[in-house]
């Protein structure tokens, strides 16, 4: 019985796959996608839908992508070893859906990204994944947060002001899990610079934040 049921599964996921690479249709594509987005099973599921981003339907993406992202920690280790250097596309999705999980293994995926990318959408979301870090996954997370810290530092000097301002997000969203309180000072001193910035929008969003900052946990530093 128990070898029946093993069998019906593996027929049941080959129909799945056959259906995603025989799709006739954007529309049979995002169909297909979506069962794959159902399937219990991460180990067949996410390789599959880590492929999907590649393709050219953004549609199917979109679902492939939320799917990714329930997954959560588990799609990491495939999504950073997957991460296609020619298909731009699909490097660009992975890094959105790095940047949403918040896992540590994906921080220097992030802060190249952040950096170098060519696409302001997808440096601006790596700088939000910065921020969404789970620190809690390391022992020892300090010489990794003075980079990510000094990172948004740099950023923060950029002469596009939507990656000034994604940086804001980004230190308030660290601030909400909780900033460690070594790194509040240059918080505190980055928000106050850029509460004057030459832009209002991000003027704007410096000074709500430091506004409401005494409402953010920071941790206290060990001793």
């Amino acid at each position: 019985m128990e070898l029946t049921v093993v069998l019906r599964a593996a027929m049941n996921w080959a129909s799945v796959v056959r259906q995603v690479k025989t799709a006739a249709s954007p529309g049979a594509l995002v169909a297909a996608v979506q069962r794959v987005a159902e399937w219990p099973e991460p180990s067949q599921a996410i390789p599959l839908l880590i492929e999907v981003l590649g393709y050219n339907n953004p549609a199917a993406a979109q679902v492939a992508i939320a799917s990714l992202q329930r997954w959560g920690r588990q799609a990491v280790p495939d999504l950073l070893t997957r991460l296609d250097g020619y298909n731009y596309g699909a490097r660009a999705y992975a890094v959105r859906v790095l940047a949403h999980i918040g896992d540590p293994r994906a921080l220097e995926v992030l802060e190249q990204a952040a950096r170098y990318d060519f696409a302001p959408s997808v440096r601006r979301a790596a700088i939000r994944g910065l921020g969404n870090i789970q620190w809690q996954e390391l022992a020892t997370p300090e010489p990794l947060q003075e980079r990510v810290a000094q990172a948004l530092r740099d950023l923060s000097g950029d002469g596009d002001w939507g990656i000034r301002y994604a940086v804001i997000v980004a230190w308030e969203l660290w601030h909400q899990r909780g900033l460690p309180g070594f790194l509040q000072p240059q918080m505190d001193a980055l928000l106050q610079q850029l509460a004057q910035d030459e832009d209002r929008v991000v003027q704007a969003r410096a000074q709500w934040v430091l506004q409401r900052s005494d409402k953010y946990v920071t941790m206290p530093k060990e001793v």
